[in-house]
């Protein structure tokens, strides 16, 4: 037998290993209970770790198969662990969201229409209590489940941070290959060596492609800062030999100069988004160069340094700390210029810098995870997690995968499991709370679910 199998080629052994496989998924799946089938939450959870979309069948008047295939695919091709369920009105409701996430054990964001009602829960490292609420309301009242749910995984995935559990990858039709199953079939692929490394290629150019757009994206609002720096160059009128100019200015003015063209070269060379901090770390100390030209032009004390205005950068060197509220959130104390400061203590908004989003312009601690270089560039590490704590940006920096692909080192940001982790019961059920179950089923006036 030994002899035999020392003759057999290298496709005959695959062969024969693919058989075995084969064999092996017809006794695991025999038994193995159909999603379609089952009403249970369990049931709902097992679906769930085999496939993104699960529609109950007392449900499926309100989204078809097709349409629920066609979302699984679009969660999938996005690679982010969002879970979406449709379950019939008389579903049980009470701690759903919470029991739900329980059962699944998979670190990620929970979306779930129950009839005509509507809500949704997420890990804090996959997507900020506030975000989720948000996310809620702007689908409310959106009419079909079909309409609703598209617009939610749109706007979602645009937004969440993770991977996909790998378990998707190889569940095929999500009819019930067990855990055991997708175990073997991974063993034999290791095993081969090329399954794996093909996924680990595909998932480097799929990094490699989130990175260069996030990127683009960046690169508008890095060039307006380095055209806002040029612009207060030209307003400045120095010329190092006019009557009163010293070394002193000299050397300032050449500082401002040299951090202004170091700017451009940065950003004509970066490739990806932590590259930034970089350059704004230069146009911060270009800023604070031409702050003291000015002083001794005037012959004023030479200013503190300090960062810039936290509510837009391009204000120029702060003054003074004033304690401000955001939307939803704690106070806290920030860096502000004297014209904010003014404008704060007098009762009116300060003027905060926007960028753009998939809502519309928003301002910069709202908007995507690129800008935490960005703003790490302008603001010493130790200072910026006490001044993003509480915005989606603070909240996006606290995660792992931050890290792995926007950089660390911006101060005491926490940790956590990610999107598609296997992290079973543990984790933060008041990331849970509220929405299914807490009397505020579906949003409305309090939101609905999410992390607060």
């Amino acid at each position: 037998m030994k002899a035999a199998l020392s003759n057999r080629g290298p496709v005959a052994l695959l062969l024969a290993a693919a058989l075995a496989v084969l064999a092996a998924l017809t006794v695991l799946t025999a038994g193995a209970p159909r999603a379609s089938a089952a009403t249970s939450l369990s049931a709902v959870a097992e679906a769930l770790r085999e496939n993104p979309v699960y529609v109950d069948p007392a449900a499926s008047a309100h989204l078809s198969a097709a349409d629920a295939d066609a979302l699984a695919d679009r969660i999938k091709g996005a690679d982010k662990a969002l879970f979406v369920a449709v379950l019939p009105a008389d579903f049980p409701t009470e701690n759903l969201l919470k029991n739900l996430r329980t059962a699944t054990g998979v670190t990620g964001l929970y979306a779930v229409r129950v009839g005509d009602r509507f809500d949704a829960a997420a890990d804090a490292t996959v997507l900020p209590g506030t975000a989720v609420r948000n996310l809620v309301t702007s689908v409310e009242g959106t009419g079909s489940a079909r309409t609703q749910l598209d617009d939610f995984t749109d706007r979602a995935l645009t937004n969440m941070g993770g991977s996909a559990p790998s378990s998707w990858s190889s569940s095929g039709d999500g009819g019930g290959v067990s855990t055991t199953a997708l175990v073997t079939v991974g063993a034999v692929l290791v095993a081969g060596g090329g399954g794996a490394y093909a996924l680990v290629r595909r998932n480097r150019r799929r990094h490699e492609e989130e990175q260069r757009a996030a990127l683009e994206q960046l690169r508008v609002v890095v060039d307006e800062d380095i055209t806002a720096f040029g612009e207060e160059l030209d307003r400045l009128d120095f010329h190092p030999g006019e009557a009163g100019a010293d070394d002193a200015m000299r050397a300032d003015y050449e500082r401002a100069l040299d951090t202004y063209d170091q700017a451009k070269s940065l950003m004509g060379a970066a490739h990806k988004p932590e590259d930034v901090r970089a350059v704004t770390q230069a146009l911060e100390e270009g800023r604070f160069a031409l702050t003291r030209l000015a002083a001794r032009r005037e012959g004023r004390p030479l200013p503190e340094r300090r960062s810039p205005c936290f509510f837009d950068p391009r204000h120029g060197p702060s003054v003074a700390d004033a304690t401000w509220t955001p939307t939803g959130g704690t106070s806290r104390e920030v860096p502000v210029c004297a014209a904010d400061r003014t404008r704060l203590a007098d009762g009116r908004d300060p003027v905060i810098r926007e960028v753009d989003t998939v809502y519309g312009r928003r301002p910069y601690w709202e908007a995507g995870p690129a800008y935490g270089p960005w703003a790490g560039g302008y603001f010493a590490s130790g200072l910026l997690p006490a001044l993003l704590v509480g915005t989606m940006l603070g909240s996006l920096m606290a995660t792992p995968a931050y890290a792995t692909d926007y950089g660390s080192g911006y101060g005491d940001f926490g940790g956590g499991h990610e999107g598609g982790d296997l992290s079973g019961a543990d984790f933060n059920t008041d990331d849970f709370s509220g929405g299914f179950g807490g009397g505020d089923f579906g949003g409305g006036g309090d939101f609905g679910g999410g992390g607060f």
